[in-house]
């Protein structure tokens, strides 16, 4: 699911829960695409954190992702 579809469909849940409340399926199915939407973050953040070289004082590269991509942490 795209994040626009995630954002929008988590932002329904949300509104209706303040306005009338859930069921338990659609507070599971809240739970489950706020999880989902955490990890689809996180997964751009770690591509977009693997990708940075910096260019080092005596013009040597050091690329951030192969120094330090294999982290789980």
């Amino acid at each position: 699911m795209k994040v626009e579809e995630l954002t929008g469909r988590i932002n329904e849940l949300y509104h209706k829960s303040k306005a009338e409340g859930l069921t338990e399926e659609e507070k599971e199915e809240q739970a489950r695409l706020r999880q989902e939407y955490i990890e689809n973050i996180r997964s751009n953040l770690r591509g977009q954190l693997s990708s940075i070289r910096i260019q080092n004082e005596d013009g040597s590269i050091t690329d951030l992702g192969k120094e330090h991509g294999n982290r789980t942490n």
